[in-house]
């Protein structure tokens, strides 16, 4: 098994401001340690962490990866592009941490270049106000308030898939239940056609989540 990246040195003043890794993560970095043979034999250059928090994902697919590919994470929230930071140089994996929303720095620059992005979306069906604000604060709040079916954030983030995403490229994104997985697998294939499959799906308490993994 592949061990969990040290978050040792992240400390509950830490996590009063940065999502601390759950079932969520979990899922996702059990998700990539099943695609670990599949994603070393594709020898990425690029990959493209969207919302790296802790810097937890990040540090997980480095030591699948290796030094060989560029890993970039991205985060408005300040307190996590620090925490990624310090989370990479814990686990010895060179995050490079960009202060933005979404990709936007890379992506005129970058377009069809990215081989692998990871988002673990703010999927959590909300108030519109309350995921407004929580984007506008650029706390912890971001990380979780997803709007009337905690797809406003993620819609937003799909609309640039496509642009980004290299030829062999691959998206892993978690998903809710209450996110209509179907529907959202369905747009994807019909209007970028990119075919998808779940890697895997995990009830945790309420949750009923989901790994979906995109590809051309």
């Amino acid at each position: 098994m592949i061990p969990t990246p040290d978050l040792s040195h992240l400390t509950s003043s830490d996590y009063e401001h940065v999502y601390e890794p759950a079932e969520d993560t979990f899922l996702l970095l059990d998700a990539l340690e099943e695609h670990a043979d599949e994603l070393k034999q594709m020898a990425p250059l690029t990959c493209l962490e969207v919302g790296s928090g802790s810097g937890c994902v990040s540090s997980f697919i480095g030591q699948i990866l290796g030094s060989s590919t560029l890993y970039l994470c991205t985060d408005i929230n300040t307190h996590a592009c620090r925490c990624t930071r310090r989370t990479g140089t814990q686990n010895k994996v060179p995050l490079e941490v960009v202060h933005t929303s979404f990709a936007y720095p890379f992506h005129a620059r970058l377009k069809h270049s990215i081989d692998i992005i990871l988002f673990n979306p703010p999927y959590v069906p909300t108030q519109m106000e309350e995921m407004s604000g929580a984007q506008k604060l650029r706390d912890i709040e971001g990380s979780w308030a997803g709007g009337n079916d905690g797809m406003q954030v993620t819609n937003k983030f799909l609309e640039l898939v496509d642009d980004l995403l290299s030829a062999r490229g691959r998206v892993y994104l978690v998903a809710l239940k209450e996110n209509n997985i179907p529907e959202i697998q369905t747009r994807m294939a019909n209007r970028y056609k990119l075919q998808s499959t779940i890697v895997l799906s995990r009830r945790a308490g309420r949750e009923h989540l989901s790994i979906i993994c995109f590809h051309r």
